[in-house]
Parts: structure tokens; sequence; C-alpha cells
């Protein structure tokens, strides 16, 4: 338990203390923006490589019983919450996370919401504890929705308190809760390059995890669960 609370609580110094707007104007302009980004990226990698790695180490105390359908939650909602969080790395945002620097105009997947790789990595993490009830994947997924949801609520402080004027102007054409904006009429679907490579690459890391390489990464075969 020491070293999964030790890998969980590095990771996410990782990714809040760099997220302090003097501290990683400070990084990049000792590092340059992609020197920075690279850095990040790779210690970010490593650290949730560790988080999972010590999480499996962990003694599999049992919540509640598995079943069929708890299987196809995450298998639904994963695709979409990779081919987000692909999008918003690479798209230009200036309200919330991403690779890209400052652009006239959001990327497209910003009409979806404004906040697609939080929503992204809360998506992955929340349709996983489903099918997951044991104490150790609790934990783990429950550690990781927990950072994504009050990533959320503080990148929308920031970015308010950063952007001024921009803000309200950013806010008419997007939202929050997923699908939001564009249900209510206050924003029209659009798609660009950012947005097709998150679909593409969602949909080809799906077919390779239920092709052989879930199982390989996390020693589970999602198409056997959805049979029990």
């Amino acid at each position: 338990m020491t070293q999964f609370l030790l890998a969980l609580l590095l990771f996410l110094a990782m990714h809040i203390i760099p997220a302090v707007p003097p501290i990683r104007a400070g990084l990049i302009a000792m590092m340059g923006r992609r020197a920075y980004l690279l850095v990040y990226s790779l210690v970010s990698l490593v650290l949730l490589g560790w988080v999972f790695h010590a999480a499996m180490r962990l003694d599999f105390i049992p919540l509640w019983d598995p079943a069929a359908w708890q299987a196809w939650v995450p298998m639904v909602l994963t695709p979409l919450a990779m081919a987000l969080l692909v999008a918003g790395l690479l798209s230009p945002n200036p309200a919330s996370v991403t690779l890209r620097g400052p652009a006239a105009e959001p990327g497209a997947v910003t009409t979806i919401t404004r906040h697609p790789v939080l929503w992204g990595f809360a998506l992955w993490a929340g349709s996983h504890l489903v099918p997951n009830g044991d104490v150790r994947s609790l934990l783990l997924f429950g550690s990781f929705l927990a950072f994504a949801l009050l990533g959320i609520w503080m990148t929308e402080r920031r970015a308010r308190r950063r952007l001024g004027e921009q803000w309200n102007a950013i806010t008419l054409s997007t939202s929050v809760i997923p699908f939001a904006a564009l249900l209510t009429g206050r924003a029209r679907l659009r798609v660009d390059g950012p947005l097709v490579s998150g679909v593409l690459g969602s949909a080809a890391l799906t077919v390779w995890l239920l092709l052989g390489g879930h199982v390989v990464l996390f020693n589970a075969d999602p198409l056997v669960l959805t049979t029990l």
C-alpha cells in the first residue's frame, strides 16, 4: 500500500504543481515549450505505469460481484474517452489542457466540451470502476476520477480569471458537460484534423485492445467479461 500511495501522490503532484501558472511559465521559460511538453509527457507516462504496477501488487479484496453488463460500460465509454483525450491534446484550447499553443480559434472538439482531456480521463476512470469491484480498483480508478473532476473545476476557475472578457465568448459556444452546448443549440459540431485524429486513433486503439492488447497490458480480456 505504501508504494501505491507514493506513486499516486507523485502522479497527482506532477499534474497539480506544474499547472500553477507561475510555475508552468517558469519551467517553459527555462526549458522551452517543446522540451517542457516532452519531459512532462514522458514523466507522466512513467508515473502512470508505476501507479498501475503498484496497484496490481495490492491484495484483491472484492466489493461486489461481476456481471456481464458491467463490462459493457467501459467498452462503450472508453472509445469516446480516448477520442476526447487525443483530440483535446492536439487541439488549440485557451480554456483547458492542451499540448498546442495559442491559436485564433479553439479546436472542433471544444464544441463537444471545453475540457476534452479532463473529461476523457474522467470517462475512462469512471467507466472502469463499474466492472472492477474490488478495493484496489476503487482506490486506483476512484482517485483518477476524483482528480479529473477536481481538475475540471480548478481549470474553470483559472481560465475565467486568466481570459477575462474572452471567457464570455468561449462559454457562449462551449459547455462543461459533454454535448450540452450541441444539444441546446449553442454550438454546431465542427470537424478538423485533431478531431479526426482522435476518432481514428481511438478506433485503432480500441481494436488493438479488444484483439489482445488489453490482455497483454492488464491480464484481462474485456470480451470474455461480457459473457459472464
